[in-house]
């Protein structure tokens, strides 16, 4: 599947819808009580049954609308031609066109990256692609990468976690993709043709005839259609984060097995987003989800977490909670009726293994039994520069549109008060942050868009220095003050004294932890408790999902586009955790994504950064570019604003030498 799968999904992610993804990263994943069927209740008389206990009927979200016939449509649509590409031969053609790489793969793989210019040889040695013949590629070979957090889910429809973009990035099924730039086009591996009417309102998707899914049965646009109005049924919304963009449309229609049609509400600048959603198969869910909407406590969507059916180049082979997924090379994928129709994926088998502590990861990466791993900070400092890493290993860093921050539940009492927010914003030591515990490495935040973003504002906020005294001011003007001097601040609440003190959630890594200490021991002084709970990745998401937290560490990948982000400060949007509000940042959203002028939207996006500036929702610790280690087997890989594994579709671009590495 396309990375676009890793916006949170639109991932997230905005990662994946694309969304910007939660990155969470560092915890595991504990054992998950069996699955049980939904209890039915008795209603009492007279009054109307719970939404969970209607009958369930598909689409029922969607307004009435019939469609006109295909015939009508192309008559009148002005259709015109978007880009149907190739990514790995559009990277080619960058590559070839950027020259020849300054040093040859020999020399790259002896240098020791201790400068940015021997970084930027390694990359572009490295980072070259194996030629279209796929001559020198070791097709047998398998990658074991590493992901913090365990896979809470394989069901397309509710990712919620880097992992589980990560996991559909190899496994799903896609009609769109973008470049490193973030331009949209469809992939030759799925679609024949593209096409957008003249007045923005409707897509036309036309799908090649030799797509099957991996129980054999064809990929159809009948599939698309189908999880559309699963998407936009009642009694899924409560578990389907891809319903933010989804929802903005008017209708989807497939006319065949293989033309579909997306109707607009409206001429929007984000209408391609917004017809990119995961797809699953019809013939396995549309007799599934009537008993089970949610698609989480059945015994057959219990079994379809452990043996899904996919459409992408790999399937899922082994899952063991907590340690690590295995997906396999499809041969169906790629071959149709014994011929070659799509290329070859480059590895046999991926195994992702979910390790929580970075410093087993790092053993194992020397060792050589994991393959590729994202470094922490003192790792690549100073545990990344002798032999005993570079026996086997080397690592190249790039700039990534990543997030750190401490997101804070407005709805608490004690964080509903922006003073108390800009408070603990002003508590925090950021040289203490950045030069000592990140290592200088990463550069300290200064809002939710990256300052090399075309959405950053122009004159935007800068870094804030630390100020005690500032705090304090802060505190005591929201009436936060030591009534009883216990050393405590207090404050009466309906009635009731209610001490400063609040469980501040983080992710299981040296650098979660340590920040959120770092935290715990700045505000300890101005009389605040901070009581710093390192918590498991799937409970974390689950806190943050039901909004049951005070606070809590995390960051945000980028979007391919900054209305991605809508989920996450829009009011009462899904991925709102902090669940934040403010009229005019909902307007702002709005007027963004019904603006085609690029630097029209520049000015809307930056307002938005502003205000949310202004209101610090979140006080923005850092933003953490890529650093990764790398076997030296590995070659091709190539970074964008979001990552090293993000344009190209399964992991396609990196593949293992056939030859021996020096």
């Amino acid at each position: 599947m396309p990375a676009l799968q890793r916006m949170l999904l639109l991932f997230s992610c905005g990662l994946l819808v694309a969304l910007p993804t939660l990155s969470l990263v560092g915890c595991g994943k504990s054992q998950p009580e069996p699955r049980q069927a939904v209890a039915k209740t008795e209603q009492p008389a007279g009054e109307e049954p719970a939404e969970a206990d209607r009958p369930f009927v598909l689409g029922d979200d969607i307004e009435p609308f019939d469609p006109p016939t295909l015939e009508e449509l192309d008559s009148e649509a002005e259709w015109t031609d978007n880009p149907v590409k190739d990514a790995l031969e559009m990277m080619r053609e960058a590559q070839e066109a950027e020259g020849p790489p300054p040093i040859s793969v020999a020399e790259a793989l002896k240098l020791r990256n201790d400068s940015p210019e021997n970084n930027q040889k390694i990359l572009q040695a490295l980072g070259q692609l194996a030629p279209e013949s796929g001559k020198g590629v070791d097709y047998g070979s398998a990658l074991v990468r590493h992901v913090g957090g365990d896979l809470k889910s394989t069901n397309p429809l509710l990712s919620s976690s880097v992992t589980e973009f990560e996991y559909l990035d190899l496994t799903g099924f896609g009609y769109l993709s973008f470049d490193r730039e973030f331009n949209y086009f469809a992939p030759m591996e799925s679609v024949v043709s593209w096409q957008t009417s003249k007045d923005h309102m409707y897509d036309k998707i036309v799908l090649r005839d030799d797509l099957v899914w991996s129980d054999g049965k064809p990929i159809t646009a009948h599939d698309i259609e189908f999880t559309y109005r699963v998407i936009m049924s009642k009694q899924t919304t409560s578990i389907s984060a891809v319903r933010t963009g989804t929802d903005k449309l008017k209708y989807v229609k497939a006319y065949d097995d293989r033309t579909v049609v997306f109707f607009h509400k409206e001429a929007l600048a984000t209408n391609t987003t917004n017809i990119y959603f995961p797809v699953i198969p019809k013939h396995i869910y549309e007799s599934t989800i009537p008993d089970d909407p949610l698609m989480t406590r059945s015994e057959v969507h219990s079994r379809l977490e452990d043996k899904p059916v996919v459409g992408g180049p790999y399937e899922l082979v082994k899952r063991v909670r907590n340690q690590e997924f295995v997906v396999r090379r499809r041969d169906s994928y790629y071959l149709h009726k014994g011929t070659e129709v799509r290329k070859k994926p480059y590895f046999a088998e991926v195994r992702v293994k979910a390790i929580e502590d970075f410093n087993t990861v790092l053993l194992a990466l020397k060792a050589g039994d994991i393959e590729q791993m994202e470094l922490r900070p003192e790792q690549w400092t100073s545990q990344t520069s002798s032999e005993d890493f570079y026996s086997k290993n080397t690592k190249v860093t790039e700039v990534e549109w990543v997030e750190f921050h401490f997101c804070w539940n407005v709805e608490s009492p004690l964080f509903s008060d922006k003073r108390v927010r800009w408070a603990m914003s002003y508590a925090m030591d950021y040289d203490e942050l950045i030069g000592t515990l990140s290592r200088g490495l990463y550069q300290q935040g200064q809002g939710t868009f990256h300052p090399t973003s075309w959405m950053f504002p122009e004159n935007g906020p800068p870094p804030l220095e630390q100020d005690l005294d500032k705090a304090e001011e802060l505190l005591e003007e929201a009436g936060w003050v030591d009534s009883d001097g216990d050393g405590v601040r207090d404050k009466t609440i309906n009635g009731r004294k209610v001490p400063f003190e609040f469980s501040l959630l983080t992710y299981q890594t040296e650098t979660g932890i340590q920040t959120a200490t770092l935290l715990k021991e700045v505000l300890a002084p101005l009389g605040v408790v901070c009581n710093v709970k390192p918590t498991e990745f799937t409970v974390l998401v689950q806190s943050a999902l039901d909004h049951k937290f005070e606070a809590l560490m995390g960051g945000w990948g980028t979007g391919t586009d900054p209305d991605t982000s809508a989920n996450i400060w829009v009011t009462s949007e899904g991925r709102n955790y902090g669940q934040y509000s403010n009229p005019r940042v909902d307007e702002l959203f709005e007027q963004g994504r019904r603006e085609f002028d690029r630097e029209k939207r520049a000015e809307i996006y930056g307002e938005i950064h502003q205000l949310l500036w202004e209101d610090q929702p979140n006080t923005w610790l850092f933003y953490r570019n890529a650093f990764y280690a790398f076997n030296k087997k590995l070659r091709g890989y190539n970074f964008s604003p979001r990552g090293p594994f993000n344009y190209a579709p399964g992991f396609s671009s990196i593949y293992a030498a056939a030859q021996e590495s020096p």
